[in-house]
């Protein structure tokens, strides 16, 4: 090996190190992330053209099914983070208002629900007056009108977004737990349901209260009721009967916290911290494990990703959102530095992205909902 070869390995590492820190400088506050968030959006916006290419934008190794809860995710997570950007820098809202309005459009389309109409052999949204649960769909469709309408969107869904909260919430009145399944057969995915109490709690602060009194019940229930007895984590899964499935996952238990910040702050601090205890690490690099008790050295899943040293993917990219909204500036900076590492971020005219994201679309729009998840009176613009 020659020294001018022998010289180049020597600094990559280097150099690796150096442009890690130049990506990840001024992290901390939402005026010194402020261009590089919207850039960030502006990629997300620009992979989110219609339903088939945001579709063919999945992996397709991951079956149809996963194909289109992970192009949900990304129409969702993407809204949310223009949302949050409308509220940090107000000149974006009507650039957010416009781009939701469109999203939503996708994501009402025949490609993007039909991942939820196969498994219940219904279309989500042509028997909202049924029984059937289509969980999945509607809590993140609910979720998206009512940021929608927080930002001053105009009444486009209004009786859409009316219809969709009254049958999840009659819905989880005629369950004997206030649960219901993301698909038939199958348990109760707690995550699922939490998204659904967002989407009702953000719907009751938006019309004067309305279907707050269950929000209520079923956080009571969730505090006292369905926390793992080995950890005090919310459980991860349930029956329709509300007994609790006794595995926790790291992924699960991460975006089990960034949804309850979005609906009890305390209960969510506590649930972050026992999320830390158990579930963090710091190397190779630092991030959420995705199980507990033991290592896994490779494990592709496609609900937490590649699991690469048990390092949980989804789980450290939801932790960002735990992070930013319990105020833990120290572990999202370093969450952050772990996502550049990883993903190495692109950068072209007004665009940037993860190269990661050429692979997995929906953790560009994870990651950017996450980190913009928090309020800030004073923005410099």
């Amino acid at each position: 090996m020659t020294k001018k070869v022998l010289l180049t390995i020597l600094l990559l590492p280097v150099l690796k190190v150096l442009w890690v820190i130049s990506q990840t400088f001024g992290h901390g506050r939402m005026d010194k992330e402020k261009g590089e968030i919207i850039r960030r959006a502006n990629y997300l916006v620009s992979k989110i053209k219609t339903p088939e290419q945001l579709y063919n934008e999945m992996p397709s190794s991951i079956g149809s099914q996963f194909q289109g809860e992970w192009a949900l995710y990304t129409c969702s997570m993407t809204s949310i983070a223009l949302a949050n950007m409308a509220k940090l820098y107000p000149e974006k809202r009507d650039m957010a208002k416009t781009q939701i309005e469109r999203i939503i459009d996708i994501t009402l389309s025949p490609k993007i629900k039909e991942y939820d109409r196969v498994r219940w052999n219904e279309d989500p949204l042509e028997n909202l007056s049924g029984d059937k649960s289509h969980m999945s769909y509607l809590s993140h469709l609910a979720w998206m009108i009512g940021r929608y309408k927080q930002i001053g969107g105009g009444n486009k869904y209004d009786s859409l977004y009316h219809s969709i909260c009254e049958a999840m919430h009659r819905r989880m009145l005629q369950s004997p737990s206030l649960n219901l399944p993301s698909y038939p057969g199958e348990y109760i995915y707690v995550p699922d349901m939490l998204l659904a109490i967002v989407a009702l709690k953000e719907y009751a602060g938006l019309y004067n209260g309305k279907y707050l009194p269950t929000v209520e019940q079923w956080m009571e229930k969730a505090s006292t009721e369905w926390i793992d007895a080995e950890t005090g984590l919310l459980a991860s899964y349930l029956t329709e009967e509300g007994e609790i499935i006794q595995t926790v996952r790291g992924s699960y238990s991460a975006l089990n916290c960034f949804y309850l910040s979005l609906i009890d702050e305390k209960f969510a601090q506590k649930q972050y911290e026992i999320l830390k205890k158990y579930f963090k690490q710091t190397s190779p690099l630092p991030g959420i494990k995705e199980f507990q008790n033991e290592s896994r050295r490779f494990v592709m899943d496609p609900d937490a990703g590649p699991i690469i040293f048990n390092t949980s993917p989804s789980g450290t990219a939801f932790a960002v959102g735990c992070a930013t909204t319990c105020g833990d500036e120290k572990f999202r900076k370093q969450l952050l530095r772990t996502a550049e590492i990883a993903g190495s971020t692109v950068t072209w005219k007004d665009k940037s992205h993860y190269l990661l994201a050429d692979f997995a679309l929906v953790g560009e729009a994870i990651v950017l909902a996450g980190r913009t998840s928090r309020e800030e009176t004073k923005v410099t613009q």
